[in-house]
């Protein structure tokens, strides 16, 4: 086999499955070899690699198929960097400045009634819980207003990306609960941001979202260096 050769086949083959629907079946090694003109163990080879990043779906006994979109790569990657450095947490902040101010600004010119909807059982769902003193269920709620948030974007980009982050965000929105504990918040203060956010949604008021939004992450930026300061 020749140096480069799989590179190549590689990039024909994600050529191939940009024009596939997800779920549907690639052609056979034999097909594709002799297509391309290389051999089948090239064509398998490159198969393993698009398999690798996520961008087709192998069973034993079955040609490949294409991969539903997923966002767990790049939830891996973030939540392997916060394991080797907590500190991390806070460049997440950052990224979730560009993305989420951006997403509640949407939001609110694009939110339909069955999305502001699932905002709002959300944001009961943590004020329920939050008599109970459990961060997972909070975290959870939490979560899910964000992707409610994210889909009343209308981007589905956007909703791809929070979704991505949900596992590392599992680890942040722990740290940063207490840290707003020890700097003497409740969570009733955290609960009271995500209703102002969505207040701002309602009256269609873009501007305001985006600036609740940024309020509530500059709050959980601070909560969270009050956490990591304890380490």
């Amino acid at each position: 086999m020749k140096t480069g050769v799989t590179p190549t086949v590689s990039e024909a083959l994600e050529h191939m499955v940009g024009d596939l629907e997800p779920g549907s079946e690639l052609p056979s090694e034999a097909e594709i070899a002799s297509g391309l003109g290389v051999s089948r163990l090239t064509v398998r080879e490159a198969i393993k690699g698009l398999q690798a990043r996520g961008l087709v779906d192998m069973r034993k006994g079955r040609r490949p198929t294409v991969a539903f979109p997923n966002a767990r790569p790049i939830g891996d990657f973030f939540t392997a960097m916060i394991r080797r450095d907590p500190r991390q947490l806070l460049d997440l902040i950052e990224v979730r400045l560009a993305l989420e101010v951006q997403t509640a600004t949407l939001a609110a010119t694009r939110a339909s009634r069955a999305s502001i909807d699932a905002m709002e059982l959300a944001l009961e769902d943590m004020r329920r819980n939050s008599s109970d003193s459990d961060p997972d269920a909070i975290h959870a709620a939490d979560i899910r207003f964000h992707a409610a948030l994210a889909a009343a974007s209308g981007n589905q980009l956007l909703s791809f990306l929070i979704e991505a982050m949900e596992a590392p965000l599992h680890t942040s929105r722990l740290q940063s609960l207490r840290g707003h504990i020890v700097r003497g918040g409740t969570v009733g203060d955290v609960i009271e941001q995500h209703e102002r956010i969505l207040q701002r949604v309602i009256k269609r008021d873009a501007k305001g979202a985006g600036a609740a939004m940024k309020e509530h992450l500059a709050q959980t930026a601070r909560d969270l260096r009050a956490a990591l300061s304890t380490f």
